[in-house]
């Protein structure tokens, strides 16, 4: 069998590499070059001429869409779209012969993927293939156009793990907490220490789920399960997960703000006393 000769788009390191690991395990094709930007990826496209093009949508500047535009009709390749797009965007996929790859890339479900595609490159020529193509994108144009603004903040975090990196979902995340340089990403079962500062992640976290609550800890409000005021001005958090943060002075108004608390300071009643958080 002829190898399918494959060639990969995508403007982040460790995704190309995920893509060069999975195909490595993938039978009968070849991965015959890689782009770190569209601009690059249309050149080398028309330059190799590959039968499928693993093509991430969203890459700064000349993104996928823009790829697309400037493929040649008469010689496009089969494309594999790499998306992040949510659910109601990928029903325009699964009526098309284009096929797409939510992120992270899973390795099945690239093989799956190239399986679809040499058979439809069977079946549908060049300029059939370039049309739908074209038309595909038109409607995942205008779904992006009406969709919302996607956040700015992070969603995942890649941490370091052994001898390469693990995907770490924030929804995962209980609390981070400072040491030195770095920050650990406790979610429970295990932790991930990153090199990054505090306000560096202040910044990449979504301040309607996470709260600053000392310098040197940031904890999801979904996960504080009470507050205990063990004594006049102090306050600790009791996590769902059993773990407890103290919660630094300069950070007790942002606590009382979360309960409801009036700005009054008024002496406590027995020591550990619970307060219910309305997370």
């Amino acid at each position: 069998m002829t190898p399918l000769r494959v060639m990969a788009i995508d403007d982040e390191a460790l995704a190309l590499r995920r893509i060069e690991i999975a195909m490595s395990r993938v039978p009968d094709v070849e991965l015959i070059g890689t782009a770190r930007g569209g601009r690059e990826g249309l050149e080398l496209v028309e330059k190799l001429r590959p039968d499928v093009l693993l093509l991430d949508i969203n890459m700064a500047g000349f993104g996928g869409f823009d790829v697309v535009d400037g493929l040649s009709a008469a010689n496009a390749p089969l494309v594999i779209f790499i998306t992040a797009f949510d659910q109601y965007a990928v029903r325009a996929f699964q009526v098309s012969a284009v096929d797409y790859l939510l992120k992270p890339l899973e390795f099945e479900r690239l093989r799956s993927a190239l399986d679809k595609a040499r058979t439809t490159l069977r079946l549908i020529d060049a300029e059939d293939r370039a049309a739908e193509l074209k038309e595909l994108v038109t409607t995942l144009r205008q779904h992006r156009a009406t969709d919302h603004e996607p956040s700015r903040y992070e969603t995942e975090i890649w941490a370091p793990r052994g001898c390469g990196f693990e995907r770490v979902l924030v929804a995962d995340i209980n609390w981070v907490e400072a040491e030195r340089d770095y920050v650990q990403l406790r979610t429970g079962a295990r932790s991930y220490l990153i090199r990054e500062t505090m306000s560096g992640m202040e910044s990449r976290l979504d301040p309607e789920v996470f709260i600053r609550v000392h310098r040197s800890a940031l904890v999801r409000i979904d996960r504080i399960g009470s507050i205990r005021r063990p004594g006049y001005g102090r306050f600790s958090l009791q996590l769902t997960s059993g773990e407890e943060v103290p919660v630094g002075r300069t950070y007790v108004k942002q606590i009382k703000k979360l309960i409801g608390a009036g700005t009054g300071e008024q002496e406590p009643e027995p020591e550990r006393q619970l307060l219910t958080a309305r997370a």
